[in-house]
């Protein structure tokens, strides 16, 4: 029995099976950016808590980072929004990945965890000083952890949330992250030029969230038209392949890194 014809067929199907997924779904990138002529200036942290080891590292303040070549705006959340109004996704199985959230020379790294429900945050310490990850969760259980030096602990994330969720150590007032759950994985933060994309997003009309801890991104401007977006809300018309927004320009006068 010749099995080559039945080889190329199977891989055929399954070549045209992934391109019908593929063209199911569809990718947002955009690029934020801060509309002035002036980017503010990424100030440092002047630590007052364990200096002798603190004090040895740059910490800067990361409320609002600016690339000043290119204006671009760091750590903007763009996740697809399920709430009151929202869109209504099908359901998308638990992965259980494990995220890491470090103490890490006196501050949060990475500044921004993005989880699905079912995941695991695992928060370590490779610190010689110990911390403390205050989690303030409104739907899974909050926690006060201390993280002596060495040691990490793990935190199950059962619930989605409703918003990014702050994470504090009370030891070192400075030091802030979020971490976002969600029941999906359409959501991104901006790096440092202001770009993100998401990857995989169902194709139609899908409704996105947006925001950043240094204010309201709810007043914007595409190709040279304003835009306005109701409770940092936008629906867009997700279309099979790329969706490129191109620049997404904030007024000046939105964030504030005091």
């Amino acid at each position: 029995m010749n099995i080559r014809p039945l080889i190329a067929s199977t891989a055929a199907a399954c070549a045209l099976t992934a391109s019908m997924a593929m063209a199911d779904t569809g990718t947002l990138k955009m690029r934020f950016v801060l509309d002035t002529d002036n980017a503010p200036k990424l100030d440092l942290i002047d630590p007052n808590k364990d200096v002798d080891f603190c004090g040895k590292h740059d910490i800067p303040n990361e409320k609002l980072i600016v690339d000043p070549a290119s204006k671009g705006i760091k750590n903007v959340l763009v996740y697809v929004y399920t709430g009151r109004g929202g869109t209504k996704l099908d359901d998308v199985p638990a992965k259980n990945e494990t995220h890491e959230l470090a103490n890490d020379e006196c501050r949060f790294q990475p500044h921004y965890v993005i989880a699905q429900t079912g995941d695991t945050l695992k928060i370590t310490n490779p610190d010689p000083v110990g911390h403390n990850a205050n989690l303030n969760f409104f739907a899974n259980k909050a926690e006060n952890l201390m993280i002596p030096a060495g040691a990490e602990k793990e935190v199950a994330l059962e619930k989605p949330e409703p918003a990014a969720i702050p994470v504090e150590c009370n030891i070192h007032p400075w030091m802030k992250a979020y971490v976002v759950v969600l029941e999906h994985p359409y959501a991104a933060v901006s790096g440092e030029d202001g770009t993100l994309t998401i990857e995989g997003i169902p194709t139609g009309e899908v409704m996105f969230r947006v925001s950043h801890e240094a204010g309201k991104i709810d007043e914007v401007k595409i190709g040279g038209s304003k835009e306005s977006w109701r409770r940092s809300r936008f629906e867009l018309d997700i279309q099979p392949g790329m969706n490129d927004l191109g620049d997404v320009l904030v007024p000046g006068d939105a964030l504030s890194a005091d």
